[in-house]
């Protein structure tokens, strides 16, 4: 009867831990992934601090609208050397778009001058779904406390155009900032978009 007792504790224990699902306001799920160069992290890692989450696919056309323009890693320049932590995730599967080699992403990110914390490789797609990502790119921001306070897309153009990040209202930027600055973020999130996690 104890061991009975004790199995089904375990059960639910791992059921609860499974449908762990990432909810705004709420505590961010912790996850633990290997970067480009074969390092761990984790999330529990940057505790205290404002984690941004951005998931990427290099071949998607909306990605490259924002590497090829150098917005993306503008972004992430500003804000890494602000002690914010920028982490790029890939959740495509082997054989779909997106999931390359080690050597092959460290040349695209180096090529692209990327200045993210880490690139982190979800191959399984258990984080991306975790959170809940459904486009590349689609934007995640955790602040120090640990809580979910963005999820959506990196602006209000949901196009392929270099041309429209002119005129385009930057939600995550917006938000950063509101954040850095002890204010409530106005827009806590918006509709993602881009092309379709290869899960």
């Amino acid at each position: 009867m104890k061991n009975k007792f004790i199995t089904l504790i375990v059960l639910l224990f791992g059921i609860a831990l499974f449908a762990q699902q990432a909810k705004l306001n709420e505590s961010a799920p912790n996850f633990t992934l290997k970067d480009s160069n074969g390092k761990e992290h984790s999330l529990s890692d940057f505790k205290g601090k404002i984690v941004l989450l951005e998931w990427i696919n290099y071949d998607c056309p909306f990605v490259k609208k924002h590497y090829n323009s150098k917005n993306m890693q503008s972004l992430q320049e500003k804000y890494t050397s602000k002690g914010i932590i920028w982490l790029a995730i890939c959740s495509s599967a082997p054989g779909k778009q997106g999931n390359f080699s080690a050597d092959e992403i460290n040349k695209r990110s180096k090529d692209h001058n990327a200045k993210f914390t880490a690139y982190l490789v979800d191959e399984n797609g258990k984080v991306g779904k975790m959170y809940g990502a459904k486009t590349t790119p689609h934007m995640f921001i955790i602040n120090a406390e640990g809580k979910l306070v963005y999820a959506g897309g990196i602006d209000d153009k949901a196009t392929t155009d270099v041309e429209d990040l002119m005129s385009a209202r930057n939600f995550v930027s917006a938000a950063l900032d509101e954040l850095m600055n002890g204010k409530q973020i106005t827009t806590q999130s918006s509709t993602p978009y881009g092309c379709s996690v290869k899960y």
